[in-house]
């Protein structure tokens, strides 16, 4: 794995070779996304592959929930990373602005690459949005309100099934402050997202938020997540999405902070997690096959801050990628290669 050595203005990666490593852990590559920008806290990044280029979204602005913030993006073409540029924000026909939240990149099969994200005062009263890209990120289109009651994917990236059909997680907190309950659900689109359906897990007894959705070999689905109760969440669907099992508390902890996972090619799964149950560090990464059952392959980070809201994919190549909050300052990008985790069992 990498020892990365961080002070304010930069951050040095070095190799730890064999002998240092821990045995059954995996070796990785860092870099920032950017080393300076004209916006003084970024958070809740997200990444997606397309056919030509890395690309990656995040929110920024003087501070989360500032009217400023707004959604801005790099692309890591030949010659490293695009400077970042603004493609988003929250300002009103009646010249009102909101700050813009949690964006996610989704690039479906045979379509435009999809942008979405949120806008309004507080989680508790955002609305969706989505924009489209034909050129891999490089322009997008007019900004679009999702319907009402579809927010949209909340953090972490929907899932085209083989059928065609995107499961897209996400999750509501109430609007009503004397109740403060979390509820996850999924949002569903059989037509590449023109139009979606809302459905939800069973009896929600579990205040959880920002799922992820796992797709396994025999069809199954699970999602898993942030909640307040310690631990990421469960639950499980048998028919594509459209039902889902209730909520139930997994083995891994969790310190009310986000996650993302992923299904790997090979089958297996790996989630991006704060392996705490009341700090955003470590920022580890575990292995599964079965989904249920995880063990640490990285450790991302482990010094005291933030590090925190990861995103993960794997590109066509193989290549796991993963960005997430450094400090609230800067995004950080990591590369997993695939041979390496082929190497675990």
């Amino acid at each position: 794995m990498l020892r990365v050595v961080a002070t304010a203005s930069c951050a040095v990666a070095t190799l730890l070779s064999a002998q240092e490593r821990p045995a059954g852990t995996v070796a990785f590559r860092s870099e920032f996304v950017f080393e300076r920008a004209p916006f003084a806290s970024a958070h809740a990044s997200t990444i997606a592959a397309t056919p030509t280029a890395l690309v990656v979204a995040w929110f920024a602005g003087t501070r989360e929930s500032a009217p400023d913030v707004g959604i801005w993006v790099a692309r890591r073409e030949k010659n490293g990373w695009t400077a970042p540029v603004e493609v988003a924000n929250g300002v009103q026909e009646n010249s009102a602005r909101f700050p813009c939240w949690n964006p996610v990149l989704f690039q479906p099969r045979g379509a435009p690459l999809m942008l979405f994200y949120k806008v309004g005062p507080n989680p508790r009263e955002w609305w969706g949005m989505v924009r489209t890209s034909a050129d891999d990120g490089r322009t997008w289109s007019a900004p679009r309100r999702l319907p009402d009651g579809i927010i949209g994917p909340v953090k972490n990236k929907p899932v085209q099934l083989a059928t065609g059909d995107i499961v897209s997680p996400s999750s509501t907190e109430s609007p009503d402050l004397t109740v403060n309950a979390w509820r996850v659900h999924f949002e569903l689109s059989s037509d590449t997202g023109r139009t979606w359906r809302r459905v939800a897990p069973e009896s929600p007894s579990i205040d959880a938020i920002q799922p992820s959705v796992l797709v396994h070999a025999d069809g199954r689905l699970e999602a898993v997540g942030r909640t307040r109760n310690a631990r990421l969440f469960e639950t499980w669907s048998t028919d594509g999405g459209r039902r889902w099992t209730p909520l139930t508390l997994g083995a891994l902890p969790n310190p009310n902070a986000g996650t993302d996972a992923v299904t790997l090619r090979d089958g297996r799964f790996l989630v991006v997690y704060n392996a705490s149950t009341s700090e955003r560090t470590p920022l580890v990464v575990a292995l599964s096959r079965d989904g249920i059952a995880w063990r640490t392959i990285a450790t991302l980070e482990s010094s005291p801050g933030e590090y925190s809201y990861p995103s993960v994919i794997q590109d066509a190549a193989g290549t796991v990628h993963i960005t997430y909050t450094w400090q609230r300052a800067r995004i950080r990008h990591i590369e997993l290669d695939e041979s390496a985790l082929g190497t675990l069992p």
